[in-house]
């Protein structure tokens, strides 16, 4: 049996789903409006180029789910999917998704975006696998902290634990992005796609024979 593995946003996504919760906020007075729209964009401006501090960016990211009711925000979670995630898959998503399935593929996707907000995405799409990043917990209190990164070399590592526990042992990896900071996740796999790339992963998936694909 063989593993395909996908990032998330801007790859599955043509869009990113942090940012988008993050302008759903504050669309729903969560969030200071002024502050939490700047603040957003520059964290977003900062995975782009490749200079983010995850841990900065999850104090920032987390703050919300410390704020508000859990019953609240899963209601609005549940809004979020429907009206923001569901138009922004992208138009291929689905098809590559289910050429994986008829071959017999298990399906993963893994994501830097935290988990309280890509689980019921991944649901959505039909995908059983996940790895996120983990916000912690305090009981049922998210804490504000992450209690797991899944950020650039973090998501090999933490792909390698999946990996190791999983009772099946996969002949073959293939795997899907969009981002610079997934070199090290393609890197790993033994089928690396570059899907609608920036430029600096462009560049590298044709300097190394990478198939460079669009699911737009």
């Amino acid at each position: 049996m063989n593993l395909a593995v996908f990032d998330l946003d801007h790859t599955l996504l043509n869009g990113d789903s942090d940012y988008l919760w993050g302008q759903f906020m504050v669309a729903n007075g969560l969030v200071d409006r002024e502050y939490y729209t700047r603040e957003n964009q520059r964290f977003y401006d900062e995975y782009a180029a490749g200079t983010l501090d995850i841990h900065e960016f999850a104090a920032f990211s987390l703050r919300p789910l410390m704020d508000h009711p859990l019953d609240r925000l899963l209601a609005l979670r549940n809004r979020f999917v429907a009206e923001q995630i569901v138009p922004v898959i992208s138009t291929h998503a689905p098809a590559l998704l289910d050429r994986h399935r008829a071959a017999g593929d298990e399906l993963l996707i893994t994501t830097a975006t935290n988990r309280f907000i890509v689980e019921p995405i991944a649901e959505h799409l039909g995908v059983p696998h996940l790895l996120a990043t983990e916000p912690e917990r305090d009981g049922e209190r998210f804490t504000g902290r992450i209690a797991r990164s899944n950020f650039r070399e973090a998501k090999v590592s933490n792909l390698q634990q999946w990996l190791d526990a999983h009772p099946v042992k996969f002949e073959r990896l293939s795997g899907y992005s969009d981002s610079r900071n997934d070199l090290p996740l393609l890197e790993f796999v033994h089928h690396p796609h570059a899907v609608d790339a920036d430029p600096v992963l462009r560049a590298e998936a044709v300097a190394r024979g990478w198939p460079v694909i669009s699911l737009r």
